[in-house]
């Protein structure tokens, strides 16, 4: 295999937000550098990236709580770069929730419907069907004080909801949350969404947040736009160095292009690899943990479709559902996950072992 690069995306009439050209500068600080997005309608799509990156001031941009030093920014076709929050069909769910803590959760639901003037009862009415919908009927009348973490976190879906926004933007709105009940919640939020068909734009640094919930997603670094795909493209066809490192654990081995389908490791071992880079370039092969099999050294089949090499275990990490060795194989130390634990041998530090994996998870990233 070999790098991929992604395609420009036309913008259509449905895409909900289209990003195009777009430059953020904080003084002499560029936040975000010239990047072109598409959203389509009713796509759940997550920004990932590490604190820093731009996903969240991309995010703001979207929002109209911080405009665009360059570049166009539209929802549904329509330009709104310039406009103020107000003006724009979207609404933000942020990671502190920012609940009214003296209003009941009825009356933090339905505020911006009276803040538009919509008469008391219809407001209570559409806002009591938000909450029947994210599952807190019965709850209306309590203070934020007297509701979960969880449960806070519905009320502020239902009240960014309740105005029937064209686009959802969750800025980190799972980050006060402990792990069990935000895994809960990253169901519950792809279900609404689904049910919804509102697209969802999903700031987060977690990735296995965006890799759980989104149809596509954008990875960052440092202002730039490094790719956008599925949870697969990114996992599996990862763009460069930083994407593959950055999404799920992998081997990143340096290497230097020999020719189209061959590069040579750093022992001098060759290793068949498509590439489309030049002779010579230095790049990395990547080598997911879960793609090697381990087993007593002698052990790696006789097949010319497989790699294999021959190492000493250096440690082990038991995690219920798998095993992670880490080997030292001559020059380089490489991590292993071996699933199915009744099915394997158990390994120990300081056992001999041979490693090997099919040709096909080899994928060669620019260093």
């Amino acid at each position: 295999m070999g790098e991929t690069r992604d395609a420009h995306e036309t913008t259509t009439a449905a895409d909900a937000v289209a990003i195009s050209g777009v430059t953020k500068r904080f003084g002499d600080v560029v936040a975000v550098d010239n990047i072109d997005l598409n959203i389509a309608d009713g796509e759940f799509f997550a920004m990932l990236g590490p604190s820093g990156c731009g996903k969240t001031t991309t995010l703001r941009m979207i929002a109209g709580l911080e405009f665009p030093t360059q570049g166009s920014l539209k929802i549904f076709g329509d330009e709104v770069g310039t406009l103020p929050p107000n003006k724009r069909p979207v609404n933000t769910v942020f990671q502190n929730y920012a609940l009214f803590p003296h209003m009941n959760v009825l009356d933090n639901v339905s505020f911006g419907l009276r803040m538009q003037n919509v008469g008391r009862s219809e407001a209570a009415d559409r806002a009591r069907a938000l909450i029947k919908l994210v599952q807190l009927e019965g709850m209306e009348r309590r203070k934020p004080s007297q509701l979960s973490g969880g449960q806070q976190q519905r009320v502020a879906l239902a009240r960014a909801l309740v105005n029937k926004p064209k686009v959802l933007l969750l800025d980190e709105p799972l980050g006060a949350l402990d792990l069990k009940l935000r895994q809960e919640m990253q169901n519950e939020l792809k279900s609404l969404q689904r049910e919804l068909g509102v697209s969802f734009v999903f700031v987060t640094h977690d990735q296995e947040e965006a890799l759980t919930m989104s149809d596509r997603i954008a990875v960052m670094e440092d202002g730039r736009l490094l790719q956008v795909g599925s949870a697969e493209d990114l996992y599996e066809r990862p763009a460069n160095r930083f994407v593959a490192d950055f999404i799920g654990q992998t081997n990143l081995v340096d290497a230097t292009v020999a020719d189209s389908d061959t590069i040579v490791l750093g022992n001098g071992s060759k290793v068949r690899a498509t590439t489309s880079l030049g002779s010579g370039s230095k790049v990395a092969m990547s080598l997911r943990p879960e793609a090697i099999s381990i087993g007593p050294r002698g052990s790696a089949p006789a097949d010319h479709s497989e790699e294999s090499l021959d190492g000493i275990v250096s440690s082990s990490t038991y995690l219920g559902h798998a095993v992670d060795y880490r080997v030292s194989v001559d020059w380089i130390d490489l991590e292993v996950r071996a699933g199915a634990i009744g099915a394997q041998q158990r390994f120990s530090p300081g056992d001999e072992v041979s490693l090997w994996w099919d040709r096909a998870a080899n994928w060669v990233v620019a260093d």
